[in-house]
């Protein structure tokens, strides 16, 4: 099977690139999107938000990659409002076993009243049936705080909680999205030192942007698997459509 995660960064990178992306990889049996966007009528374009203004989204950014992945079927979970959050779209040839959320920051609903970048933090999770057995694939995208993307307790909270959550699975698992973290942080640690190998420490990989960000931090994104999956082939893709890197994961179960 592969997996491919993104950060779809709102289309910004460019709607037209961001579409042959998909087509171009539309074979790939399940993607894990962040900054999904689905309606919301524009009431958030130009607001600043996450240290920027919201400027060049594309608010129809889910309606549009569903009419270019035909042959998956998605679930979309928001962590603001009703209409911005994350999506898995998985081919139609496995089967759903279960889907849900589980919120690892906030309460669903909680806003800032400072920085609307600072919002409610979900994992999202869809558990599949393969011809290995069931698989739980789950998304996620980190806490931002515009303190950088060190530890903080709220952050280190966010992987405990993460944590307790994987105890209740009896599948094997995959975690895939943007940890808004640094690979040195303890939040990151916990995980590891639970049993989950992170794959972009174990290949070395020394960024996970692309030149359209502009800012020194070059980690953000990463795959966490459990005990149970065989990685064949783990690899940055070089397409630039985004300011974050698409990581593309093989593996068998």
């Amino acid at each position: 099977m592969n997996l491919i995660t993104l950060n779809t960064w709102g289309g910004r990178g460019g709607h037209a690139g961001l579409m042959r992306f998909f087509h171009d990889h539309s074979g790939t049996d399940v993607f894990c999107l962040q900054e999904i966007w689905a309606g919301g009528n524009n009431e958030m374009v130009g607001v600043v938000a996450g240290g920027q203004p919201l400027i060049g989204v594309t608010t129809t950014l889910l309606e549009d990659i569903q009419a270019v992945l035909t042959e998956h079927h998605v679930v979309f979970h928001p962590h603001f409002r009703d209409y911005y959050g994350l999506a898995v779209f998985v081919k139609n040839k496995y089967s759903l076993l279960a889907e849900g959320e589980v919120f690892v920051y906030q309460k669903k609903g909680y806003e800032s009243t400072d920085e609307p970048g600072n919002h409610a933090r979900n994992l999202q999770y869809v558990t599949l049936e393969t011809t290995s057995g069931p698989l739980t694939i789950i998304n996620f995208h980190g806490l931002w705080n515009g303190q950088g993307k060190t530890d903080t307790p709220e952050r280190i909270q966010q992987s405990v909680n993460i944590f307790e959550f994987t105890k209740t699975l009896t599948t094997p698992f995959i975690i895939a999205g943007d940890f808004n973290l640094r690979p040195d942080t303890e939040s990151l640690a916990l995980l590891e030192r639970a049993g989950m190998r992170n794959l972009i420490t174990e290949y070395n990989i020394t960024s996970t942007r692309t030149s359209l960000y502009q800012k020194d931090e070059r980690y953000a994104d990463y795959v966490l698997v459990s005990e149970g999956i065989s990685v064949t082939d783990f690899a940055i893709l070089p397409e630039e459509v985004s300011d974050h890197a698409a990581l593309s994961l093989t593996f068998t179960l």
